[in-house]
């Protein structure tokens, strides 16, 4: 949502990587569809990532791998991580001792909390924002909304997820209850 979301987690794989530490960098099948696998920034930059899914088990896949001196765990759009997988990580950051650092957003289109958003709310030990400004006209508050969308016609029913081009835009919550009247 151009809050440089994917471009701070890209960042932070970089630094892991040129001190020649190692680390597991995950996108979701959902978004790994349309960018081919890899993680994108809106600047240009892109890694190839893991892919899970939502039977995609965090915790026995790190479990062989727990001698491997893992720096760190990156997560790009972790809304869509489920309750079961923000637990694995959780076991896998507590157990193992690897830092696990979550990139995503907290509502949809409708401002209501994706699964996983509400988990990482819930269990994470540190949260950071990143922001962004509010889209609406000349304002220059936080945008904290997100709104889809169509052939350039807001929209205010469908399905949850919907990937691909930028049909989406940014707004502070007065300006999203304004524009959508949702809340």
């Amino acid at each position: 949502m151009n809050a440089g979301k994917s471009t701070s987690l890209l960042q932070s794989n970089h630094n892991y990587k040129v001190r020649n530490l190692k680390t597991f960098i995950f996108t979701p099948k959902v978004d790994a569809q349309h960018h081919q696998g890899k993680i994108h920034s809106r600047l240009g930059v892109q890694q190839k990532a893991n892919v899970f899914d939502e039977s995609f088990d965090f915790f026995t896949f790190f479990k062989d791998k727990k001698n491997q001196k893992i720096a760190c765990i990156l997560v790009d759009e972790a809304q869509f991580l489920t309750e079961l997988q923000v637990k694995e990580l959780c076991k896998v950051c507590d157990r193992y001792n690897i830092p696990v650092m979550c990139y995503g957003i907290r509502t949809d289109f409708k401002g209501e909390l994706f699964s996983g958003s509400m988990y990482l709310l819930a269990y994470a030990d540190n949260l950071v924002e990143l922001k962004t400004i509010c889209e609406y006209e000349n304002c220059t508050r936080k945008a904290t909304m997100v709104a889809r969308f169509v052939d350039g016609k807001l929209v205010t029913e469908g399905e949850k997820v919907f990937i691909g081009g930028d049909n989406y835009k940014v707004y502070c919550r007065k300006h999203y209850r304004k524009i959508t009247g949702l809340i």
